[in-house]
Formats: structure tokens, C-alpha cells, sequence
């Protein structure tokens, strides 16, 4: 296999936009200024953009079923880059409402990270103690 998007036991690398990290954070925050500048920061405000990320997801979904051709009457309507992109739209969301709710998205997506490595720590040791 040649690392394609259809296939995922190959790593993902990057493609490179042109942008960098900083800017992924950086327009991570502009979003979450804008919304704050034009929608406020009550509690209602908070939930809806937690809200969106369902929103996101269903997105998500919706391009999925596209890939396979589950709905006869549409057929084929999604690519896998579709997919892909509307996952993006997920993290991003995600990460805005986390920022809104006072959070460094940074450090909440490195807590994340470091929490699920240490899962493959403990399951690396279980595996090397039945051998």
C-alpha cells in the first residue's frame, strides 16, 4: 500500500498547507474572538458552540454514508477527502469551544494525546511481560 487516504495502516503525514502549526492556533483563536465579539460569552452562547461540534459530527456521518452509497436514491455522494475534511471541521469546532470555555486548545489537545500514549505504554508492557 502507498499510504493513500484509503489506506489506514499507513501513518498519516501532513500535507503541507503552507500555513504551519502557529497558524492552525492562531485561527483557532481568531474564531473564537470573532464569535465572542459577535455573539458573546453567556452560558447559552457556550453551549451552542459545544452544540456545533454534533453538528460537525453529523456532517461527518452524512459524507460517510455518501462514501458507501447508503441512501439508493443519492448514490455515491462523498469522497474520502470529503470525510477527511468534515473530520477536520470536528477538531476544529472542538477546539474552538474548548478555547471559549477558557482552555488552551494546546494543552488540551497534548493532555489528550498524553493520556492515550499511556495507554499504549501500559499495553506495550502487557505485551512484552506474556512473552
Amino acid at each position: 500500500m502507498n499510504g493513500s487516504p484509503h489506506d489506514p495502516h499507513q501513518p498519516a503525514r501532513p500535507a503541507d498547507s503552507g500555513g504551519g502549526e502557529a497558524t492552525i492556533w492562531d485561527t483557532i483563536d481568531r474564531a473564537r474572538s470573532w464569535l465572542d465579539d459577535t455573539n458573546g460569552t453567556d452560558r447559552a452562547e457556550l453551549t451552542m458552540r459545544i452544540l456545533k461540534i454534533a453538528e460537525e459530527y453529523g456532517e461527518v456521518s452524512t459524507a460517510w454514508a455518501g462514501v458507501s452509497g447508503q441512501n439508493p436514491r443519492k448514490g455515491v455522494t462523498s469522497t474520502v477527502e470529503d470525510v477527511a475534511a468534515e473530520l477536520g471541521d470536528v477538531a476544529f469546532t472542538a477546539m474552538v469551544a474548548a478555547a471559549s470555555l477558557g482552555f488552551d486548545p494546546r494543552t488540551v489537545l497534548a493532555a489528550v494525546a498524553a493520556k492515550v500514549n499511556s495507554r499504549f505504554t501500559c499495553a506495550d508492557a502487557d505485551t512484552s511481560e506474556r512473552r
